[in-house]
């Protein structure tokens, strides 16, 4: 009985290890109130079914608390999207053609990963932690070989003797 518990306790909590980065992974969407928000990266987009008509969408960062002071975008075709949004929680609101609001809802951007590419010097890229990036001179590689050395033989030659010691018994 206590083994059959075990197996499925560790069954659920394979199951929820597995189902972590896939919810991780994929993209924030919240649907209320007739809209439905997702973000994307540094993109934000929403979609809604509520204004036949048209209207205008509006992306409200922290601090804006009006849909005013948002940044707005006609919809089209039921959909408007923000891009090169700042990572954060902002709010994303909805007002048909005809003044009634659709819906609002807040959204979270992740931030997302910045690439850049740097030119390697001329001798070559040089890493390491520390002084990794000194120039080391004979004298010291031929002192670090020596003690690899040092510790690769009395290493060897105690494990013989241990191997040794277990056979005479």
């Amino acid at each position: 009985m206590r083994t059959t518990q075990i197996f499925v306790r560790s069954g659920l909590t394979i199951a929820a290890a597995a189902a972590l980065p896939l919810a991780l992974a994929a993209p924030s969407a919240v649907a209320a109130e007739g809209i439905s928000v997702s973000a994307r990266g540094s993109t934000v987009t929403v979609t809604t079914q509520a204004c036949p008509d048209g209207g205008n969408a509006a992306l409200m960062s922290n601090g804006q608390a009006s849909f005013a002071q948002g940044r707005q975008v006609p919809l089209s075709g039921g959909s408007a999207s923000w891009q090169n949004v700042s990572s954060g929680k902002h709010t994303v609101a909805v007002v048909c053609e005809d003044g009634t609001a659709a819906g609002s809802q807040t959204v979270t951007v992740g931030a997302t990963p910045t690439t850049s590419s740097t030119t390697a010097p001329a001798r070559g890229v040089r890493g390491g932690l520390g002084g990794g990036s000194e120039d080391r001179g004979t004298i010291t590689l031929v002192g670090g070989g020596a003690l690899l050395a040092l510790a690769v033989g009395g290493g060897g030659a105690w494990y013989l003797r241990r191997r040794g010691a277990q056979h005479r018994l």
